[in-house]
């Protein structure tokens, strides 16, 4: 099948990639532009590791196929703006293995965006898509508490 030419701003860049027709969004960032930092866990839009914001929206990268993407404006975790929520994950101790963490910053900044004062439910139900092995999720709750005080 022949591949489909595929514009999106990621990150306040502007790209242009020609991709086969189902390739996916994950594999895009990762493979075609080199940004590794958005990571593949599941690969079923289970666990919330591939988490991006897509034209304002939070979602899973493995998903979406890039064609869909056409045209959008992508946010990653290596794009700017996350850093007091990087900084409060590292104070908390939230981030371990590495796995689930740009996807949890990702879920977070866009719940922030959302909410800038959220309550505890909020933050559960902003971060529910995502899964952790290692933190037991409080240490991840704390670090979002800790941003939203520093919002105040």
């Amino acid at each position: 099948m022949p591949e489909t030419k595929v514009s999106v701003i990621v990150n306040g860049t502007v790209h242009s990639v020609a991709v086969p027709p189902m390739k996916r969004l994950l594999d895009v960032l990762r493979e075609d532009l080199l940004l590794t930092g958005t990571k593949e866990g599941c690969g079923e839009g289970e666990c919330g590791a591939c988490s991006v914001i897509l034209d304002g929206q939070l979602v899973n990268s493995c998903l979406v196929p890039a064609k869909q993407a056409d045209g959008s404006n992508i946010q990653t975790i290596e794009g700017s703006g996350l850093h007091a929520i990087q900084q409060a994950f590292a104070e908390a101790g939230a981030a371990q293995c590495g796995i689930c963490t740009p996807g949890m910053i990702m879920a977070a900044s866009a719940l922030l965006c959302r909410h800038p004062h959220p309550t505890a439910e909020e933050i559960r139900e902003g971060l529910a898509g995502n899964i952790c092995r290692c933190t037991g999720y409080q240490k991840i709750f704390d670090a979002v508490e800790a941003v939203s005080r520093r919002n105040a």
